[in-house]
């Protein structure tokens, strides 16, 4: 239920200790920008990168803002009390993404804190995070995923190169299980370069996959909502490297192309559609996410993986993919917010506290 005073008062949370912290700020930028001034009453929370929460004013909350690759946090105005939050907000909205932001933690932080929380709850975030359980989940449930395994980083000496490629043939991708935005994402082509690639993505988890490389078009849907969820028209992404990296993502403006939408046969994009779906249900979503899948050649199509919280930056492909299917930034806004709401109400409905007494007679 959506509170019945003049303005929503929303606690916007950004930056983090995680490597994706500048990305928690640009797409903290583009949020704060957009949202209703007449319908919300904005509280800026920014999180530094030692994990200290503060209290932030709008006219200096950021520094080089316009840079992606100087942007930080301006001078904060404040420690951030968080068990006063419930008295002081209606709701809020974690602009966050990566690590303590994306996977659970701040989720289940608000969920003890009795507010609302805009995106998926701690299950949808937690599964949505790592890529491991993910895929695990989604070959359970029979939708398509690419050939991969996990190594651990206690056992990576039982897996030699050797016996990795026999199991993954190249080319193939190295990447962190917890993380996003591509950050320590290598394409391998040659066994020399397996080692140093596993090196990498273990300096950012403990859990690493060993990915086949899909030889096909990368096809990402945005989608919101809870039980009953919308699916954006599709987005084609064509980056300029191997892959959709992080320069590619959030530094240099022409380094992918997005074709939106992309145009595809009834059949391809109903099928498409269907996989986005499923993926967004079976790992227990909720608010809004990004679907990327691959379409290959043959019209066989494999989920590549789903975002809670989608990159929200004006190089960002989910709000474009909204705004062509007619869904402005504002709207968007407006809905995640209303669905939070949505299932703070139902959940509070639900039964939290029993007689035991009663329970006795019944029995």
């Amino acid at each position: 239920m959506i509170p019945m005073s003049k303005k929503i008062k929303i606690g916007i949370l950004f930056g983090g200790k995680s490597v994706e912290h500048e990305v928690s700020l640009q797409s903290a930028r583009n949020v704060i920008e957009s949202l209703d001034r007449e319908k919300y009453s904005l509280t800026l929370i920014g999180i530094d990168k030692k994990g200290q929460w503060d209290y932030y004013h709008e006219q200096d909350y950021l520094i080089n803002p316009s840079d992606p690759e100087a942007i930080q946090l301006g001078p904060k105005k404040g420690p951030v009390d968080l068990f006063e939050l419930p008295r002081t907000l209606d709701i809020v909205f974690p602009v966050m993404h990566g690590y303590l932001g994306e996977d659970g933690a701040v989720q289940g932080l608000m969920k003890v804190l009795d507010l609302p929380c805009v995106g998926a709850d701690v299950l949808g975030s937690a599964i949505g995070m790592d890529k491991d359980v993910m895929k695990r989940l989604l070959r359970e449930a029979g939708v398509p995923v690419a050939n991969f395994l996990t190594l651990h980083k206690h056992e990576r000496h039982l897996w030699p190169r050797e016996r990795i490629i026999d199991h993954i043939p190249l080319p193939l991708f190295v990447k962190p299980s917890n993380g996003g935005s591509s950050i320590g994402i290598c394409k391998v082509k040659e066994i020399w370069e397996l080692e140093p690639a596993i090196s990498a993505a273990f300096q950012y988890d403990r859990k690493v996959l060993i990915e086949e490389a899909i030889n096909g078009h990368e096809i990402q849907f945005s989608m919101i909502g809870n039980e009953n969820p919308s699916i954006s028209l599709p987005c084609k992404i064509v980056p300029k490297g191997d892959f959709h990296s992080y320069a590619c993502k959030y530094i240099d403006k022409q380094g992918s192309e997005f074709i939106i939408p992309v145009q595809l046969d009834p059949d391809t994009l109903i099928s498409l559609q269907r996989i986005a779906l499923k993926t967004y249900r079976t790992l227990c979503c909720e608010g809004m996410a990004r679907v990327d899948l691959f379409l290959k050649q043959n019209g066989d199509i494999i989920l590549n993986e789903l975002n809670t919280i989608p990159g929200l930056t004006s190089m960002s492909p989910y709000s474009k993919m909204w705004q062509v299917s007619g869904v402005s930034y504002c709207d968007f806004l407006n809905r995640v917010i209303e669905y939070a709401f949505d299932r703070y109400a139902k959940e509070n409905e639900l039964v939290r506290e029993i007689s035991l007494k009663e329970q006795w007679i019944k029995q």
